[in-house]
This record gives structure tokens, sequence and C-alpha cells, in this order.
């Protein structure tokens, strides 16, 4: 998604010529008399930014099919006369800090009691594992149905805890829930009744942000977050496409997980590749926006970008998997088609990456050339592969707040932030299509609630590496491409330029500061 505003960097014409200069016809004769060098720069370029945009017009699209059917709201069949067995699964690994906030607010929630189950899923391998358990203890005795499910394997991460944790179920519906939620009371009383339709198979509600106003990063955080539960799930729910559970603040049936053939865990995003199966299955998915289950956002960016990695690479290694399956079903083709759309997007990661490499030549190229071929063809794609991403995230705000016009501040910021994710994210990619297993790691959390609250000191930060670096790199070299335009009096393009040099900065030097400050707070 973050890779397409690529393109502007490249639409406007050098300052310096003029149409009354270089006439159209010129031009033309121009492009026949192409040197080797500049074939081998423009059609790699090209094709790149063909690639984008096509994926830009289905992001077009998505906004399309959202605005389209957004008028409909969900309702549940019917009411219960006798409400369905409940399990809520929480899955814990080394959550020091929120499980005890965790364990409460399942606890709290509002259900009859001898039909609520709850099951601590602890993979722990620290202190975690006492506080989970002496919790459990507390609540049992106040009369839950609560249980401490610990295990001394990881096997299958995530995946494989809650495969475990299924086989100890008694829950007709499965909840789940990850460490850095907090499920209010109500959440069940509000759900539960949509499965009295027997093909409802999972029930998703929307994420919520208990710390948006954090800092710069998370305010960006939201932002994307928003966008993918209004805009993606929006369009692809109501318009009869298929969507995916987030791996938490939702609701399966167990029929639906055991039918669909479990949870695997030969994927980083185990909550998408059940998704497809059990759609595929024959399975109804319903997406409830209205109902809001807030969440802890990652307020460090190591962290971040670990959790962005891990998304990345496991839709690709999903698309792997199941691509070839769904494309041979007998599914209608406008499911196939946003199947293949979803499963992939993140390819445009490492494509980022090789146009940066091939941004500068291709603006001396371009200079060159003039503008009689910018304008017709790089103009289009331009328009196909860009203005898409700030439409996408525009009509999001201005779905879900009132002051959403406040919040476009934050999109060129967002912009940049995308561009710099696009190195860790492009490693993870690779990964996948080259079958390189890694194991899941998880994004740690620091009980993060308001700006009072500090991470620093704590447990868990996730090291730099040598990206950063790369990141650091890149924006180097941007910073060279900006010169370039400045001396070439090319002065239109370099606002956007500029949203490269901030994005792969930003990243690099808040990677290194977090770590920095870490090591030294927790040295003190």
């Amino acid at each position: 998604m973050n890779t397409l505003v690529l393109a502007l960097t490249l639409i406007v014409p050098p300052a310096r010529t003029h149409f009354y200069q270089l006439p159209a016809i010129d031009h033309w004769n121009r492009l026949y008399k192409l040197t080797a060098f500049d074939i081998f720069i423009l059609l790699p370029y090209l094709a790149i930014l063909a690639i984008l945009a096509v994926y830009g017009v289905h992001r077009y699209h998505l906004v399309y099919l959202y605005l389209k059917h957004r008028h409909r709201i969900a309702k549940p069949k019917t009411v219960f006369d006798v409400k369905p067995r409940v399990t809520v699964q929480l899955p814990i690994y080394n959550e020091l800090y929120v499980v005890e906030r965790l364990v409460e607010a399942a606890c709290n929630i509002r259900y009859p009691r001898e039909l609520l189950e709850i099951q601590v899923l602890d993979d722990s391998t620290d202190g975690t594992v006492d506080i989970a358990a002496a919790c459990v203890e507390k609540h049992r005795r106040l009369g839950f149905k609560i249980h401490h499910i610990h295990r001394a394997s990881r096997h299958g991460f995530k995946a494989g805890a809650l495969e475990n944790g299924l086989k100890l179920a008694t829950g007709e519906l499965v909840a789940i829930f990850d460490a850095d939620f907090i499920p209010a009371p109500e959440f069940l009383e509000d759900v539960v009744d949509y499965f009295s339709d027997a093909e409802i198979g999972m029930v998703q509600v929307r994420w919520g942000h208990i710390n948006r106003e954090y800092s710069l990063l998370t305010e960006v955080e939201s932002v994307i977050l928003d966008g993918h539960f209004v805009i993606e799930h929006g369009g692809r729910h109501l318009s009869g496409r298929f969507f995916n559970f987030n791996g938490t603040a939702g609701i399966w049936r167990r029929t639906a997980i055991e039918s669909a053939g479990g949870w695997q865990h030969d994927t980083l995003t185990e909550d998408t590749d059940l998704s497809y199966r059990a759609q595929m299955a024959g399975w109804k998915f319903l997406y409830l926006p209205h109902i809001v289950c807030p969440a802890e956002l990652p307020v460090e960016m190591n962290s971040f970008k670990s959790q962005q990695a891990r998304w990345a690479k496991g839709l690709i290694q999903t698309a792997i998997k199941l691509l070839p399956r769904i494309m041979k079903s007998n599914l209608p083709w406008k499911i196939k088609v946003e199947a293949f759309f979803h499963l992939t997007a993140n390819i445009s990661y490492p494509l980022m990456i090789a146009l940066s490499f091939l941004l500068l030549p291709a603006m001396i190229v371009r200079f060159n050339q003039g503008w009689f071929q910018m304008l017709y063809i790089d103009l289009p794609l331009w328009l196909a592969s860009t203005a898409s991403v700030s439409t996408f995230y525009l009509i999001s705000q201005k779905e879900l707040y009132p002051d959403w016009r406040v919040r476009l501040k934050y999109l060129p910021f967002l912009m940049s932030v995308g561009i710099g994710l696009s190195v860790s994210n492009s490693k993870a990619v690779m990964e996948a299509l080259l079958g390189i297993k890694s194991s899941f790691k998880r994004t740690p959390k620091y009980r993060i609630e308001s700006k009072a609250d500090r991470w620093a000191t704590k447990k868990y930060l996730r090291k730099t590496g040598v990206l950063p670096l790369l990141e650091l790199t890149l924006g180097a070299y941007f910073g060279l491409v900006v010169f370039y335009a400045f001396t070439n009096q090319n002065y239109p393009t370099i606002p956007f330029l500029m949203l490269f040099v901030v994005g792969f900065t930003y990243m690099g030097l808040m990677s290194i500061l977090h770590m920095t400050l870490h090591r030294w707070l927790r040295g003190l």
C-alpha cells in the first residue's frame, strides 16, 4: 500500500523545460533515439511503476466498494433463547506488563457464569508464568471457570497454543483476545447473537486504540489500522468478497475451525490462513465495524517494524500456500481477484526498493527526454498509483471521526513511514518467496495507556540489526536526489522527494535511538 507514492517523484517535468521549446513531434522523435542506457533504466522503471499502478487501481476499487455498500448494517438473524457456551482464549508469551489487565478484562465480560470458560494459553518463559498462574487462581476462587494452560514448548507458536487450547475447550464458540486488547464487558452480549445464523463461522469487530495520542508514531499507526478496518474490511465484507480474521477481537464457531482443517502453523499469519480455508469450505464471515475492541499500539520503533514485517511475510506465505487452490476452485472470479490482490499486496515493498535505486538515473533520463513523454506515460501511472493512498486514508478518517480534518495533517508523515517500512518489509517478503522460515516474533506490550507512561526501562525491546544502516543509506541517497533536482531547477519534485528522505531517515534514526535509549536506561 505504501509503495505507491513513489511515482510522485518522477512525474513533474523539469522547471526549465517549456512547451514552446520542445514541440510534441520532437518528443516522439526522441523516443526512437533512446540509448542502450536509457532503455536499461526505463524498461524496469516503467514496468515497476505499471505494477504499482495496478495495485493503486485496486485500492480505488476497494474505496468504491466500501462507499457503494457502506450503508448495509448486519443484524442478528434472531436472539438466542439459550445462550451458547463460550470459551475465551487468551494466548500470551512473556507479557509481564499486561497479563493481569488482560485476565481482569476477560473476567469482567458479562455472560452467564456457567456458560463462560476462560483459557490463559501461556507459552511464557519468564516471570509471566507466575503472574498469570496467580491471577488465574485469584479469579478461580471468585467463581470463574478459568484455566492456566502452560506449554513447555512453543511448538507452532500462537497457532500451536490455540490448537492446544481448543482440544481442552468446552465452548461452542471461541473468542480470542491478544495480550494488548481490552474487551469491553458487553463484548459477548453484543456479538454472540450473530451466531444464531448457522452459516456464520466467524465474527470480527473493529480495533480501537487506547494510546493513539501517545506519540507521532502511534498517531500514524492508528490511521494505518483505521484504513485497513474501514476500507479494506468494509469493502470486502460488504461486497461479498473474502476477508480475514485479524487474530484477535473476534469469535469463531468451533466447528468452522475444525471443518476448515484447524489451526496450522506453516505461515506467520495463521489467522488469515484459517480465514481463507474456512470461507472456501462454505462458512460466512461477518465484520461489525460499529463494535470496537480497544488495544494498545506499539510505541517503540523496532517493535512496530517487527510487527509489520511479520504481517508482510505471513501474507506472502499464505498466498504461496492458498492462491493456487483458490484459483483452481469454483469460487466467483470477484473473490479470486480480490484474494490475489489481498494476499500479494506486500510484493510492492521489494518493488519500491528496486525503484528507489532506479530513481536517480531515471530522473536523469527523463530530464533529457522532456515533458511530453512524462505527460502521456508517467502521469496516468502516477494518478493511478498515488492519489489512491490519500483517498484511502482520508475516507477512513472521515468515516470514523468528527474531527477528521484535523487528522489529515498526519497523512504526509504516514506516507513517509510507509516508505520507510519498505526495507524491513522487503526483507520479510523475500524470505517468504525464498521459503526461509522464521519464528513468530510477537509484538512486545508495555502497558502504555497515557503519555505519562514510559517503556524505555522495560524488558522485551527488539534489537535493531543492520537494517537501520540501510535505511539511513537510502535516506542519504534520496538527499542526493533532492540535490540533483534542486541544481536542475526541478523544484516541484522536491516536496515529494523529501517524503523519502524523511521516511528512510526517520526509520533508521528512531530504530537506533530507541535501542540506545533502552540500553542506556536499563544499564543505570
